[in-house]
């Protein structure tokens, strides 16, 4: 099953050494998702000063500067991996360098029939995943 592992934080307690220490930190824990056949995706998104969010109300668009809510923490990236379970995916989120100084919060993805494939390899993953769990 595919779970969403959303990252979140102060982005004030993120000064650029922290932040670059946990980049390094999260490149390796996603080349060890990639070769125990966990990993499908994963990013750090940029600040939310960056953000821009969309509603649409009465067929009209409404566009504003900055993310959609003003919350304590902030979402500052994802790991998008299969676990075998809930507590697989528990324990991913667990690696996750942000968790020692935020929240990581772990969502099963709704897998919708007749959407197309991602632009990942998903045969490479498929043989991957098989080759590493025998599913």
């Amino acid at each position: 099953m595919k779970y969403l592992l959303l990252i979140y934080g102060e982005e004030r307690e993120w000064d650029p050494g922290t932040r670059e220490k946990c980049y390094a930190e999260s490149a390796r824990l996603t080349h060890e998702l990639k070769a125990s056949g966990n990993y499908l995706g994963a990013s750090p998104l940029q600040p939310t000063s960056t953000a821009t969010s969309v509603r649409v109300r009465d067929g009209k668009r409404l566009v504003t500067d900055g993310p959609f809510a003003e919350t304590r923490e902030q979402l500052g990236g994802y790991f998008l991996v299969d676990a075998a379970d809930l507590d697989e995916a528990v324990d991913i989120a667990g690696r996750i360098p942000g968790a020692r100084i935020g929240t990581v919060e772990v969502r099963p993805v709704v897998e919708l029939p007749g959407l197309p494939p991602g632009d990942d390899d998903r045969n490479d993953y498929n043989d991957t995943r098989q080759e590493t769990t025998g599913q």
